[in-house]
């Protein structure tokens, strides 16, 4: 549901004090929260982009509420009763049980969203493809051709970082044209100090790894020629240059 909302967007002074007002008109995108409390079910009728705010801690509630109601069933129109609402959240106050809805329950996304989400998707993966990857002459693809082969090859992009996603990508990209990733291979040697940090940076491009007697981390990585920086400035913002890395060479 999309509710419009009329905003003043310029005027122009003219003489007399008279003005000429430019309005604008905006669709703010209305979906439900919900949640599961003590086998209850809850739902409210939040604004979706402010919802979002909230959940990532930086929304205001009461402009996130589009109504001061808490249903049971909104379409039904069953409104909660206090005894309930006391006894599932511990209070009978609307905007804190708003809060504990959207950010501990499920905002629905619209249509509109969900695509929006993923052009974004699609254009993260595209960029790290023409960043990292060639044809079997060493060419770079263009962003039309990767943009038409992962709908060919039908790849799913879902919700893990483009990083994560990487391999499995271009394994299915590979059914359709030859298409290959240029890696650097390097070992790293992680002081103990910073290893539970630093390991979930790791795992997406380990090899191996060994755990020596002092508790340092020594691992190999095939590291993505494109992303080596950005891999390098994580973990210099840990370890702040502890880290001893060399690059292997393959033996000729």
């Amino acid at each position: 549901m999309c509710n419009p909302q009329t905003y003043i967007s310029g005027y122009k002074r003219l003489k007399h004090n008279l003005y000429i007002i430019s309005t604008s008109t905006v669709f703010v995108a209305q979906v439900t929260a919900r949640i599961k409390v003590n086998k209850n079910h809850y739902e409210i009728l939040v604004d979706l982009d402010e919802a979002l705010k909230v959940r990532a801690g930086k929304g205001n509630v009461s402009q996130a509420l589009v109504t001061p109601n808490i249903f049971h069933d909104m379409k039904k129109g069953l409104h909660a009763g206090k005894a309930g609402l006391i006894e599932s959240f511990g209070t009978d106050d609307v905007y804190q049980i708003a809060q504990k809805i959207i950010v501990s329950g499920e905002v629905q996304k619209n249509q509109e969203y969900r695509d929006a989400e993923r052009d974004i998707k699609i254009k993260q993966i595209v960029n790290l493809l023409l960043k990292n990857s060639i044809d079997q002459n060493g060419r770079p693809y263009t962003e039309e051709r990767l943009k038409r082969a992962l709908e060919e090859a039908h790849v799913t992009i879902d919700n893990r970082a483009p990083e994560q996603q990487l391999t499995d990508i271009i394994s299915k990209l590979q059914a359709v044209i030859p298409i290959k990733v240029e890696t650097k291979r390097i070992k790293l040697n992680i002081p103990a100090r910073y290893t539970g940090q630093i390991y979930s940076i790791l795992k997406d491009f380990k090899e191996s790894e060994e755990w020596l007697a002092n508790g340092n981390l020594q691992a190999i990585l095939n590291i993505p020629a494109g992303m080596q920086l950005d891999f390098y400035d994580r973990l210099n913002a840990i370890a702040h240059g502890a880290i001893m890395s060399e690059e292997i060479k393959d033996k000729k």
